[in-house]
């Protein structure tokens, strides 16, 4: 293989020594552990290294570690195609299951001594004169890359540099794969609510679970409805949690779809099918399929603005409201009722929520959280939904021993913290901001970052399938171009600025024909001035197929010189073919008597071939 596919050490006695790597990945989450599988499956190298921040194997699935945490998709089709897993302990494992999923993915693979931990990717700026990436890590004091950057700049205003960072390192990469990732920075304290300095209890976000928190015989606050907060509550509302009272502070109601398997087939399921799709061929690969199916059917009779959707999306919407009304208590019914149209925010797809409203120790509620006290809290008066309604609910102080905030992640603030850097010194956020928002050809390379590929990167979120499925289709896409480059080829693949600004146009465009702009809502999906960097506005076949025949045209290839060589040898075959039929179809227009003689001889050539393959057997 060329040098500039294996890792090795430069200058090593110099001030500027340093280490390159062929790959270089960014995050040990899904995406991560999906590129370096397929670059070992795939491309036959293990000469790539990811760098994590934080302690363990799984992103997401890592540092959610809140009561409750569970996928949301059946895990059936959360799971990589190229590594199933058939034995799921439920419809929908728990946070653990799947970080151990991952964890294990990485042994089979042997991709766990690739992974660097506590390591955090600062800098990314690219050298024109070497094509190259060099890259700043951070190396951090173990544990503090589990904290939100929020608080670990806080620990080093408070405590000194020393407290996060232990030293810095320069390095060098051909080829820079973002696994960063949406759901990374939780969103802070809102800072339009007064008297958090005077609170004596604990404050607690649910992407950063304090395990060590006592929540025994404690009055409890809940800062949201979302889908944290919908798999929170539940849980403590467990006698065994042992918790004292539960108010949940809500602002507008989420869609909750019912059961994908009510209880008593739950069970069953749990019973039976981990054996069934382990032991009866096929049986996983056909369930996934059909899964992948009725994902695909949800998009098109949830999301699109078509006569399909528009004649599909009520009927929907009424089994929402009917499953809301059978299961949680009247009281609630009305203020459960969402006034937006089903699809435009993320839906909660799990029933125990409004099971545990009826638990005496829950109370939801609409109005305003409007001050925080010592050991309580003040909400009211007034009330956030329904809207319109000219009741004026008097403000009321409720004791408050702990704060759960489940008020959602930073979602468009891509890559942060992470600065990249491009040709012309350019800045990936200064030309997101200069464009409208962040934005990505196919959700995966920009213009003036050559060698930089984003793995679920903006507008690759979707609203109806597995995130997983979308990140396999964009790993696959990239490994079409890091091949070539790996291979001694091309030295730089980089998208052409009229293809990408054409794309996100587009998807622009699109996406205001779908509920996600049409649906009368806000939700974390689109920015206060209006731009939706999140979700992708077509079906997943659709982002299949793209990924699967990439548009060569669309990008600028630098070649080698045995690149060019290469691709000058593959156009002369291709001409040298396409010659050669044009001068057949002239002879046989010149010579109409050999057709028939031809064709016996095409014949009868076919025949041979036919009874060398059966002797053969």
């Amino acid at each position: 293989m060329p040098a500039v596919a294996n890792i090795h050490k430069r200058h090593v006695y110099g001030k500027d020594a340093h280490t390159y790597y062929p790959v270089l990945i960014v995050g040990a989450g899904e995406s991560g552990v999906a590129m370096g599988c397929r670059l070992k499956e795939a491309l036959g190298t293990d000469q790539f290294r990811i760098f994590e921040r934080q302690s363990g194997i799984g992103g997401t699935w890592w540092i959610n570690r809140y009561p409750g945490a569970a996928c949301d998709i059946p895990a059936l089709f959360y799971s990589f195609s190229f590594a199933p897993k058939k034995n799921w302990s439920t419809l929908h494992p728990s946070g653990p299951e799947l970080a151990q999923y991952l964890a294990d993915v990485c042994e089979t693979y042997q991709i766990v001594d690739k992974i660097q931990f506590h390591t955090e990717v600062r800098e990314l700026r690219w050298i024109e004169e070497d094509e190259e990436w060099e890259v700043l890590l951070s190396h951090l004091v173990p544990g503090t890359g589990d904290l939100s950057s929020y608080d670990r700049e806080q620990l080093v205003i408070n405590e000194g540099a020393h407290s996060v960072y232990v030293k810095n390192e320069i390095v060098r990469a051909k080829v820079v794969v973002s696994g960063v990732g949406g759901l990374v920075e939780p969103k802070t304290w809102p800072k339009d609510i007064p008297g958090i300095e005077d609170f004596e209890g604990e404050i607690v976000h649910t992407a950063r679970w304090d395990s060590d928190v006592d929540l025994q015989d404690k009055n409890v606050i809940m800062l949201g409805s979302g889908c944290s907060a919908a798999q929170v509550v539940p849980e403590l509302a467990k006698p065994e949690a042992n918790v004292r009272s539960i108010t949940q502070l809500m602002r507008t109601p989420p869609w909750v779809q019912p059961d994908l398997l009510p209880p008593k087939l739950l069970v069953q399921w749990e019973k039976w099918m981990p054996s069934l799709m382990t032991h009866v061929p096929g049986l996983a690969r056909f369930l996934r399929y059909n899964l992948f199916l009725m994902c695909e059917h949800n998009f098109l009779s949830m999301f699109t603005d078509t006569a399909y959707g528009r004649m599909m999306r009520p009927k929907l919407e009424k089994a929402f409201l009917d499953h809301m009304r059978e299961m949680a208590p009247k009281e609630y019914h009305e203020i459960l009722t969402p006034n937006y149209s089903l699809g435009c925010k993320r839906r909660i797809i799990d029933g125990t929520w409004y099971r545990s409203l009826h638990s005496p120790k829950v109370s939801l509620t609409t109005q305003p959280l409007t001050r925080v006290h010592a050991r309580s809290v003040t909400i009211g008066p007034g009330h956030h939904y329904p809207p319109g309604n000219d009741s004026n609910d008097e403000a009321q102080e409720i004791p408050a021993d702990v704060i759960l905030l489940g008020n959602g992640f930073e979602t468009n603030q891509w890559l942060h913290p992470l600065k990249v850097i491009g040709r012309d010194n350019k800045r990936m956020e200064d030309l997101w901001a200069q464009r409208g928002g962040a934005q990505a050809y196919q959700g995966i390379a920009m213009d003036h970052f050559p060698n930089f590929f984003m793995l679920f990167g903006p507008n690759t979120a979707t609203g109806h399938t597995s995130v997983i499925f979308a990140t396999e289709n964009a790993v696959n896409y990239t490994l079409k171009f890091i091949k070539p480059i790996l291979n001694g080829q091309v030295s730089s693949y980089e998208i052409k600025e009229e293809a990408e600004l054409a794309w996100t146009k587009n998807v622009q465009d699109q996406l205001q024909k779908t509920v996600f702009r049409r649906g009368l809502c806000s939700s974390w999906y689109i920015t206060a001035d209006g731009w939706n960097s999140s979700t992708y506005p077509y079906s997943q076949i659709h982002y299949w197929y793209r990924c699967t025949f990439p548009i060569w045209s669309d990008w600028t290839a630098k070649w080698t010189r045995k690149g060019a060589i290469l691709q000058g040898v593959r156009k002369a075959v291709r001409l040298s073919f396409l010659l050669s039929v044009l001068a057949a179809l002239e002879w046989l227009r010149k010579n109409p008597h050999q057709r028939s003689q031809l064709l016996l001889a095409l014949l009868a050539g076919k025949d041979w071939i036919l009874s060398r393959a059966r002797s053969l057997y």
